[in-house]
């Protein structure tokens, strides 16, 4: 984490996957003092396992938690959300920064909710965010500033890695990194799938596609290679992989991804609508 936010006060409301994501994620970092964080849900058993798995502060009463905060973290399902914002906003001072992970809510929604002049960060990360492998996705709200996104960065780099776009982007985003773990597992069931097929043990099958998606995946990170160059590298003419891509790119496979990547997206943006 960013050193400016190791000297702020923390409130995660809502202690669900996402929140104890990030909780987690925080406090292993160990920039920032436990009893800086305080994990707010109105599950008295939620909070308590948060309490005692994580040593930080913790609470039932979302006015409280948002009160002793310098940074408010809104971790609640997009259902909740108007009612969390009416229960925070006469609790919010101007220097308060709210980031809010609820999807689909935009920013132009949380001004709504919170009182003139609030900022605001609307950050939207995946599913790896769970073992600190995510993509969270950052926008910045009128009057947010830089130290304010380093602030929301800083948060979201203890689970996995950050970017800062458009809010006309966000659907996109969602189109591919939001669902784009469904996909990847997807990929990694066919893969598996096809071993069996092809007489290889369930669990070896699965051992084998998962370190290869992994594996495969960490390669390009770390070349920074474009991945048909890294493609072209493995696939040797008349080889085994070459036949194997043939047969892909014959189905069309490449189409299909990118046709998914659209679908979800458009309905990303119906759903906003609904």
């Amino acid at each position: 984490m960013s050193k400016v936010s190791a000297k702020k006060n923390i409130a995660i409301i809502g202690c669900g996957a996402m929140g104890e994501a990030l909780i987690a994620g925080i406090v292993a970092a160990g920039n920032v003092e436990l009893d800086s964080i305080f994990a707010s849900d109105t599950l008295v058993e939620r909070v308590e396992v948060i309490g005692r798995q994580y040593g930080v502060r913790i609470g039932t009463d979302n006015i409280k938690a948002a009160a002793f905060a310098d940074v408010v973290v809104l971790a609640v399902k997009p259902g909740l959300i108007n009612n969390v914002l009416a229960q925070i906003r006469e609790t919010l001072t101007e220097n308060t920064l709210v980031i809010s992970v609820a999807a689909g809510v935009t920013i132009g929604q949380l001004l709504n909710g919170l009182p003139t002049g609030a900022k605001i960060v609307r950050v939207m990360p995946n599913m790896p965010a769970l073992v600190r492998e995510g993509m969270s996705v950052l926008v910045g709200g009128p009057g947010v500033h830089d130290r304010d996104l380093d602030i929301a960065q800083g948060i979201f780099r203890a689970v996995g890695k950050t970017l800062v776009v458009e809010e006309h982007m966000i659907d996109a985003v969602t189109g591919v990194s939001g669902s784009g773990p469904a996909y990847v597992l997807l990929l990694i069931e066919a893969l598996a799938d096809g071993g069996v097929r092809m007489g290889l043990p369930r669990d070896i099958a699965i051992t084998l596609a998962t370190q290869t998606v992994r594996g495969t995946a960490h390669l390009q990170h770390q070349t920074g290679e474009h991945p048909a160059r890294l493609k072209d590298r493995i696939t040797s003419p008349g080889g085994t992989t070459s036949a194997a891509v043939h047969v892909l790119e014959k189905g069309g496979f490449r189409g299909l991804v990118s046709a998914a990547v659209e679908m979800a997206t458009k309905r990303a943006t119906e759903l906003r609508s609904e």
